[in-house]
C-alpha cells in the first residue's frame, strides 16, 4: 500500500512538472509580457530594465526553474489585466468553483447510483425505460441550453430561484461560503443541476451497465443457491462490485467538473475561477491563465491519486495482489 502511494507520488509529481512546463511555454512565448503590462508607448530604455527586472533575459532553464519554484509557493506573479497578485485572484475564487463542484457531484451520485441500480434490476420496467429517456436527453443538451431553460423556468417563470450570483456568502478565515445562508443556498440550486446532470446521466448509465453485467456472473448465481435474500445479493454482492468502475467515473467527473465549470459559471454569473479563466482569455491575461492550467492539473493529479487509494478500499482483490507483491 505504502509503496504504491509512493510510486503513484512520483508519477504525479512528473505529471504537474510536464504541466508547468507548458504552464512555462504559455507564461514566457505567448505574446510579450513587457508589451502587454507597459503598452506600446514605453521608451526602448525601459523596456530593457523592465526586462531586466522581471528576469526575461535569464536562459530559459534558469528561468523554468524560477516559475517551478514560485509556482509551487502559488506565486504567479501580478495579473496583466488588473495587476493584482494572481494566486490571491484565484484563492478569492476558489471556494466558489469547489463549492459549486461538489454539489454537482453529489446530485449527480445521489440520484444517478439509484437510477441506475433500479434500472438495472428491472431494466423492462417502464420507470426504467423513462430514465433512460432523460438520462438520453440529459447527455445529449449542451450544457448552456440547460442551464438557460432552468433559468427561464424556475427564475424566469415561476420565480423561485435567482438566475445569477452565489447570494450571501460568509467568510470564515480565507474561505467564503454560502453554504451558511439562505440565498446560498438557493442561488447554488440551478448551477450545480446544471453542471451535474450530464454527469448524472453518466453514473446511472455506468452502475445499470455494471449491474445487468454482475447479475449474470457465476458468483451471484452461487450466492442465490446459498438462500441469501435479493436485498443480500443486490446489494451486498452486486452494487459493491459495481462500485470500482463507478469510483473512477467520478473521480475523473470531478475533475472534469473543476475544469470545465466555465460554462455554468459564465451561465450564471458564478464568481468562480471558471469565470476568471474566461475573463482572462478575453483579457490575454497570461499569469491568469497558466495559474489556472497548473491549479488544473494539481486537481486532477490529487483527485486520481485519491481515486487509487480507494481501490484498495472497495476492491478485496487489489489489496490480496499487494500482499502477494509484498511477499515476494
Amino acid at each position: 500500500m505504502i509503496a504504491f502511494i509512493v510510486r503513484r507520488m512520483v508519477q504525479a509529481v512528473l505529471v504537474m512538472l510536464a504541466v508547468a512546463f507548458i504552464a512555462f511555454t504559455m507564461f514566457n512565448f505567448v505574446g510579450d509580457p513587457v508589451a502587454i503590462m507597459a503598452g506600446q508607448d514605453l521608451p526602448a530604455e525601459q523596456r530593457v530594465e523592465l526586462r531586466k527586472t522581471l528576469g526575461l533575459d535569464d536562459p530559459t532553464p534558469v528561468r523554468f526553474a524560477r516559475f517551478v519554484a514560485n509556482a509551487a509557493q502559488g506565486q504567479f506573479g501580478l495579473s496583466y489585466r488588473t495587476t493584482e497578485p494572481v494566486g490571491r485572484m484565484i484563492l478569492d475564487r476558489l471556494p466558489a468553483t469547489l463549492e459549486l463542484s461538489l454539489i454537482a457531484v453529489l446530485v449527480a451520485l445521489v440520484i444517478g447510483i439509484p437510477m441506475g441500480v433500479f434500472s438495472g434490476l428491472y431494466p423492462h420496467h417502464w420507470i426504467s425505460r423513462a430514465m433512460m429517456t432523460v438520462s438520453l436527453i440529459g447527455i445529449s443538451l449542451p450544457t448552456f441550453l440547460i442551464g438557460i431553460l432552468l433559468i427561464l423556468i424556475f427564475a424566469v417563470m415561476l420565480g423561485w430561484l435567482p438566475s445569477f450570483g452565489r447570494g450571501d456568502t460568509v467568510k470564515i478565515g480565507f474561505w467564503t461560503t454560502g453554504f451558511l445562508t439562505v440565498s446560498g443556498w438557493k442561488a447554488i440550486i440551478l448551477p450545480s443541476i446544471t453542471l451535474g446532470l450530464f454527469q448524472m446521466t453518466l453514473i446511472m448509465r455506468l452502475v445499470r451497465s455494471e449491474m445487468l453485467e454482475v447479475l449474470r456472473t457465476d458468483y451471484i448465481k452461487f450466492a442465490r443457491a446459498r438462500g441469501l435474500t435479493n436485498r443480500a445479493v443486490h446489494f451486498g454482492h452486486a452494487l459493491k462490485n459495481t462500485l470500482v468502475p463507478v469510483i473512477t467515473i467520478t473521480g475523473l467527473q470531478l475533475g472534469s467538473i473543476i475544469a470545465f465549470a466555465i460554462i455554468t459559471e459564465t451561465v450564471f454569473s458564478w464568481p468562480g475561477v471558471g469565470l476568471l479563466f474566461l475573463q482572462s482569455v478575453q483579457a490575454v491575461d497570461i499569469p491568469v491563465m497558466a495559474a489556472y492550467l497548473v491549479l488544473i492539473g494539481l486537481l486532477f493529479v490529487l483527485i486520481n491519486l485519491i481515486v487509487d487509494v480507494l481501490y484498495f478500499v472497495v476492491d478485496p482483490r487489489l489489496r490480496s495482489q499487494g500482499a502477494k507483491a509484498g511477499a515476494k
